[in-house]
């Protein structure tokens, strides 16, 4: 009888829960990197402080925190970058997609192929950045009046257009202004 080996579910499951951790942790790596590095190597200040605590809120070990620190202070690493996609998805919504990257140009290539593949595209910067703003958390809020109501199905889309960005590597935000 095949399917009923308790061991085969246990590792299917498992495996897609370390999955999920791993991507965590990547990205909280990435931010604690951007941060060490946005500070000079400065352990102290405020931004990697933030960061640091930030990923211990998502259960990162200290092992892993301290090796994005050391990295981060190496003079040889990958320079980080955050850049921010925009684009229009189901329904006229708006989404910005914030990305963690050491490679620019790979991280477009891969945004662009999820809104393509999904049946929308790609915005020119600025398209869709007039209907948010930034709060103190650093993280996009649509601006009052720009929020639109969405129909049971554009939601679907919205949500599978939501997943493929989720599923890229380098994005680790994405903002929609959808009530």
């Amino acid at each position: 009888m095949s399917g009923h080996s308790k061991w085969a579910n246990i590792k299917h499951k498992k495996a897609a829960v370390d999955a999920k951790r791993g991507k965590i942790f990547t990205k909280m790596s990435k931010l604690i990197t951007i941060a060490v590095k946005e500070a000079g190597g400065d352990k102290n200040s405020p931004s990697v402080i933030a960061a640091v605590d930030l990923a211990k809120k998502a259960n990162v070990p200290k092992d892993n925190i301290e090796r994005a620190i050391k990295n981060a202070s190496d003079k040889n690493a990958a320079d980080m970058e955050e850049v921010v996609y925009e684009g229009y998805g189901p329904g006229g919504s708006g989404l910005m997609i914030v990305a963690l990257t050491d490679n620019r140009n790979r991280t477009g290539q891969e945004v662009k192929h999820a809104f393509s593949k999904n049946g929308f595209a790609l915005g020119a910067q600025g398209s869709v950045s007039w209907g948010f703003t930034r709060n103190n958390d650093m993280d996009f809020e649509p601006n009052p009046g720009t929020e639109i109501e969405l129909s049971d199905q554009d939601l679907e889309n919205l949500e599978v257009l939501v997943d493929a960005f989720n599923e890229l590597e380098d994005v680790s935000d994405v903002y929609i202004n959808v009530q």
